[in-house]
């Protein structure tokens, strides 16, 4: 259990931005600070740590810089800091003035177990307004291939280092220098390009009103632009002030999503961690490729390796990232709204193109009563509006059989009721009667056989109905099964709810047509009758509603047979659009589902999916899952069209999807197996 819960056996890293307590011009304390911190990060985990520009002489310090009694404290400084190193877990990146050569550079020095891993010269210096760089600094943009002596040691020098951890822990990691990520093509572009896959910025830039927001916006564009993870780190409290202040700003961003900042003003050292996903950003870059074209099309002088070895911490080191429980919904009230606004548009504008496409003028719809249908139904009446046709020309009907339900079959009613559509109903029963009489099925006998057949009988027919009611009066069948169904293949093949004209629910999971549904019932527009009609078909058990229930039992319960869909969305997300091996999709569900009182839980979520999952139950649902999914690939294959909702995928075969039917689950429930371990664990 303690090698399955390190975050270091499953492909993250632990980073940490560090603004310690400057102090101007004084080399010898500023190493104490940075020692300080460097301990700290150390008894957290933290594998590298990045601390602010000039940070071992400070950065405002002026013709200082050119002192030899404060240069030769610099690097008598460096050789303690390498020295303390040896018995240090992180690499640590600091910066300070530095002679080479005979001129003076700005530079980025990254140390580990005692070793010099090699040193960065700012590539681009400022010389405009508040800035004096070239005074004192040489620009470091053409130094490649050189070395120095440091410290006693030959150590790589230049702006073309990639520095690669080997062993246990692979990663690698680029860094620049503050300007660097404010030009137009920054340093760190094409070393991500060459494979960094954590990029470190050491930085002294000072304050102004709205320059926070700039720095953010910066470092997060460049995540997403290069598929990287980016540190940054202010110079903060203790610099000087003369003419200029400082906010020792300190965030870390992964692929566009801000993942830790630390406060801002601070009174004295802070430091700011994140746990990075190396397998997420390994993912996006193998999937896109265009990514790879960048970097063969700007493909420009070879950058040098500086490898080191990273060991795992033998102690237990628990993930501290926050894994949203519904990766498809977001938690944030405002982005819940405004995904669900999107949605709708998405959802409309496709089914309003394909009637105007098709030159029809009226749409036929199954509705149950259920989530999926009641989603498609009000999609078909604003597609309508959209149109400019009556909400009339919605054909809906309501199809009751064997096992439909009272409740169920009253809200269907009363929705098409308040949306103002041409109901009518058709009692399935007959029709299925006969047919299992002509199979010979021993249903027909009386006898209580509630198979496969019995079921899928009843699905048919309903489809078979839908199907030939839009031969009848010229129209389009409306689809209503959704994304989680069609993952877990519960979804009758061919003739049945498998099978419509356009799907507008097609890749809209489970846990989203939720929310999609809660946002009408909350809009301005939506009467108080139609509110509580949504609201109670919100609260209905999810059913097929095809197997009867015995007296005084529940209603047929599609969460019991294939999982709560809370966590089979969540396995969804994370095999399809990352290609996550099981046990790390394990993993993340664990931190995600293990502990109820954990994160936020996204607006009105229901009382009853507010809970938790052991370890036990994630892994069993998951083997359900696995199963499921492989062998169902052949509904997949002959879906019909519908649009893409959501980043997270479809499972379209022209589109996110594309899978061999005859593919089994025996790889993925191998690897599950055998890293996951059993028991009914709680973080």
């Amino acid at each position: 259990m303690k090698a399955f819960e390190s975050l270091y056996s499953h492909e993250f890293l632990r980073v940490a931005a560090c603004v310690p307590q400057a102090v101007v011009a004084n080399p010898a304390v500023a190493v104490d600070r940075t020692l300080e911190m460097a301990g700290q990060g150390d008894a957290d985990g933290v594998g590298v740590m990045v601390f602010p520009e000039l940070g071992l002489s400070s950065y405002a310090i002026d013709d200082l810089l050119f002192q030899d009694a404060l240069l030769q404290e610099v690097e008598d400084g460096l050789a303690r800091l390498v020295k303390a190193s040896e018995g240090l877990f992180p690499v640590l990146v600091v910066g300070a003035p530095l002679r080479a050569g005979g001129r003076l550079y700005n530079v980025a020095i990254a140390l580990h177990k005692g070793q010099i891993l090699g040193v960065v010269p700012k590539s681009y210096l400022p010389n405009y307004r508040e800035f004096y760089e070239r005074r004192h600094f040489t620009p470091g943009a053409e130094v490649h291939g050189e070395r120095i002596i440091l410290c006693g040691q030959d150590v790589p020098f230049g702006v073309d280092l990639l520095f690669r951890a080997i062993g246990p822990v692979p990663f690698t990691f680029h860094i620049e220098i503050c300007e660097d990520i404010w030009v137009p093509l920054p340093p760190s572009c094409r070393a991500a390009m060459a494979g960094a896959e954590v990029l470190l910025n050491l930085s002294a830039s000072n304050i102004t009103i709205g320059k926070a927001r700039t720095r953010r916006e910066l470092c997060a564009a460049q995540s997403l632009r290069t598929v990287a993870a980016y540190a940054y780190s202010a110079a903060g409290p203790g610099e000087s002030t003369t003419d200029l202040a400082w906010d020792g700003q300190a965030a870390i961003f992964e692929c566009g999503d801000t993942l830790a900042e630390g406060p801002r003003f601070p009174q004295g050292a802070s430091m700011v961690r994140a746990d990075v996903d190396l397998a997420r950003i390994r993912q996006e870059r193998m999937r896109l490729n265009s990514f790879g074209d960048c970097a063969r099309a700007e493909a420009g002088a070879p950058f040098r390796e500086a490898t080191f070895t990273l060991q795992k911490p033998e102690r237990n080191m628990p993930l501290e990232r926050d894994v949203p429980r519904f990766p498809f919904v977001p938690a944030e009230p405002e982005r819940l709204r405004e995904d669900c606004y999107e949605a709708y548009n998405i959802q409309v504008q496709g089914l309003a193109q394909r009637l105007r496409a098709t030159g029809l003028k009226h749409l036929v719809i199954g509705v149950s009563g259920g989530l999926d249908s009641t989603q498609a139904l009000i999609v078909a009446v604003r597609a309508m509006d959209l149109c400019g046709l009556p909400r009339k020309h919605v054909l809906a009907y309501t199809l009751p059989g064997f096992a439909t339900s009272d409740e169920t079959k009253a809200n269907a009613w009363a929705l098409m009721r308040a949306l103002d559509v041409s109901a009518e109903e058709i009692d399935i029963r007959p029709a299925a009667q006969q047919m299992l009489e002509d199979l010979g099925h021993p249903y027909a006998q009386g006898q209580a056989q509630y198979d496969v057949t019995f079921e899928n009988v009843q699905a048919g027919l309903r489809t078979d109905y839908l199907f030939r009611l839009a031969n009848l009066h010229r129209a389009l069948v409306v689809g209503t099964g959704d994304l989680s169904e069609l993952g877990l293949g519960w979804c009758t093949y061919g003739v049945g709810d498998h099978m419509s004209h356009y799907n507008v629910n097609a890749s809209v999971p489970k846990t989203l047509i939720q929310h999609l549904i809660r946002f009408v019932a909350g809009e301005p527009g939506t009467s108080a009758e139609t509110s509580r009609i949504l609201e109670a078909i919100l609260a209905t058990e999810i059913s097929p509603e095809l197997v009867p229930a015995a007296a005084g039992a529940a209603i047929q319960s599609t969460q019991q047979i294939v999982g709560p869909y809370a966590l089979q969305d969540f396995t969804l997300f994370y095999l399809t659009r990352y290609g996550f091996r099981p046990s790390r999709i394990a993993y993340l569900a664990y931190h995600a589902w293990a502990d109820a009182s954990k994160g936020a839980w996204p607006e009105a979520l229901p009382q009853d999916e507010r809970q938790a999952y052991d370890l036990g139950e994630i892994k069993h649902w998951m083997r359900v899952f696995l199963k499921r999914f492989f062998t169902s690939q052949f509904k997949r294959s002959t879906l019909p069209n519908g649009p893409k909702i959501s980043s997270g995928g479809s499972l379209s075969p022209r589109g996110d999807w594309r899978a061999p039917s005859d593919a089994g689950p025996g790889p993925w429930l191998r690897e599950l197996e055998a890293h996951v371990p059993e028991g009914k664990e709680v973080c």
